[in-house]
């Protein structure tokens, strides 16, 4: 659904004055809730909340043969579904070009990091490890959709508890289950999204915003680390706006880190 050319003019004059429509300065994020615990069936669950923007995250472990280049640790699938019910923009069928994205987006993120341990995660080598499932969901979409699906998969990693598994029978029991966590890193990755309108940068766009945007990159990072970044859009990026982006992204990253933190220590 194409937004009016008045409110794409309205939204770029804003940003001229250093405003937004709903208040916020151009790299200040909406409040953020969290939840967890959500699934008493996966291993770790979490709802995540970016203004009206809502995710549900899952994770599932599972066993499984190995990768063949891989034969001496776990595998990660991530999954995103894009859900009707989250915007009038999406129909049912199978996920759209916009679910498989932001799924590759968010592996690429945790596997460049190494936040999973995967070497851990092998059984027998070249025969058993466990699968890490990633399940993202979205049941509301007003914006920012990456950034909320990365925070919602960080969580639930760390909220994840390994299942029993018995290997003379091969069985595993989800209802027991174990105090044992899933073996990560401290390298605590989570994506954040700058978007380009005209010369002006901005991070946590709503639905609004994003259909006015030109350009958006989207840098997965910890600490003071670069895991993996992912262009969208048509629009392109001087070398000084990418520097601008870099700058942007450091910065509204460690202060989302903030909003978060008690929720990943």
């Amino acid at each position: 659904m194409e937004i009016p050319n008045i409110t794409k003019e309205r939204i770029r004059k804003y940003l001229s004055e250093g405003k937004r429509f709903d208040a916020r300065k151009p790299h200040e994020f909406r409040d953020i809730v969290i939840e967890t615990g959500i699934s008493n069936k996966a291993a770790g669950s979490a709802r995540v909340r970016i203004g009206k923007t809502e995710v549900i995250v899952g994770v599932k472990l599972d066993v499984s043969t190995p990768y063949p280049d891989s034969l001496d640790k776990g595998n990660l699938m991530v999954n995103a579904e894009l859900l009707p019910m989250s915007s009038e923009r999406i129909s049912l069928g199978k996920p759209g070009v916009d679910s498989i994205e932001v799924a590759r987006v968010i592996d690429r993120g945790i596997r460049e990091s190494g936040f999973i341990e995967f070497e851990k995660l092998c059984i027998k080598e070249g025969e058993k490890v466990w699968n890490v499932c990633i399940d993202i969901y979205s049941i509301n979409d007003d914006g920012n959709i990456f950034d909320a699906a990365g925070i919602g998969a960080l969580i639930a990693l760390k909220e994840a508890h390994m299942p029993k598994y018995d290997e003379k029978t091969e069985k595993i029991d989800y209802e027991a289950g174990t105090k044992e966590k899933l073996p990560l890193s401290k390298n605590l990755i989570f994506p954040l999204t700058v978007h380009r309108i005209g010369t002006h940068f901005i991070v946590d766009p709503t639905r609004e915003e994003e259909d006015v945007s030109e350009t958006r990159v989207t840098i997965g990072r910890y600490d003071d680390q670069i895991a993996s970044i992912q262009k969208g859009e048509e629009g392109t990026l001087t070398i000084d706006e990418f520097e601008q982006v870099l700058e942007i992204s450091e910065k509204s990253w460690n202060e989302v880190f903030k909003k978060i933190e008690k929720h990943i220590k």
